[in-house]
This record gives structure tokens, C-alpha cells and sequence, in this order.
């Protein structure tokens, strides 16, 4: 078995933390594995170093915001080196979930699931037949 991936969410004002906060209270104890960070009131440097410390040298899934935003411009600067982590950018509910109960997977094939299934959750809720 695979050790355990962290997660840390990242993105702008309190979303990150609505996000973990959601998943705690749909997974409970299992959201431990995910830790929010703001970048409300930081500078790029700082918010980069926020996400490097956070990390640390465990295996880690950043889950991001906005592709293009500066919390994932931080994101991907600080795992840009590092065969233990990885960037998710459009982070949703459903693949925070998912996320939190399938974390022993090997990084790439739990980045590849998880991608997945974020586009999956992705969709109308129902369709008006014409």
C-alpha cells in the first residue's frame, strides 16, 4: 500500500476553507488529510512560501482555484521540482471527496482520478426536453 497523500487547498478569500470545512462535515475525520490556505493579504513570494512550508516533504496533492490565478501560479512554482507533488487546478466538492477516501493511491493515478472525476461532477442538473 501506498502512503497516504496530503491535500492543501488553495485560492482566493475564504473559498479554501468553505471547501474543507464542506468536506469535513460530509467525511468527517477524513478531512484531516486537507489543510485551507488563503491568499488573502499575501504577495506571491508569501503565499509561495506558505504552500512550500505547508507541504513539506510528504506527498501532496495542491488543489488549486483558477488554472491561470496566482494561487496556482504559487502552486505550481513551488512543486515544480518535486516528485511528491502536484497540482490540481478547478478544484470542486466532488473531487475533494473523493479525494479524502482514496489517498493511499499511488500520486499520478490518484492526480488522474481525481481529474476525472472533477470534470464528472461537472454537469447540468437536469435538461429541459424540447
Amino acid at each position: 500500500m501506498s502512503e497516504s497523500v496530503r491535500g492543501v487547498v488553495v485560492g482566493h478569500g475564504q473559498m479554501p476553507q468553505g471547501l474543507v470545512d464542506a468536506v469535513r462535515r460530509i467525511a468527517g475525520g477524513a478531512a484531516d488529510a486537507l489543510v485551507a490556505i488563503s491568499n488573502e493579504g499575501k504577495g506571491p513570494e508569501q503565499l509561495a512560501t506558505e504552500l512550500n512550508e505547508t507541504a513539506g516533504s510528504d506527498a501532496v496533492i495542491v488543489f488549486a482555484d483558477l488554472q491561470s490565478g496566482s494561487c496556482a501560479l504559487a502552486a505550481a512554482y513551488t512543486c515544480r521540482d518535486a516528485e511528491r507533488r502536484a497540482v490540481i487546478c478547478g478544484v470542486n466538492l466532488p473531487m475533494l471527496l473523493d479525494f479524502v477516501f482514496h489517498r493511499e493511491e499511488p500520486l499520478p493515478e490518484l492526480v488522474d482520478r481525481l481529474v476525472e472525476k472533477g470534470r464528472e461532477a461537472i454537469a447540468p442538473a437536469h435538461r429541459h426536453q424540447g
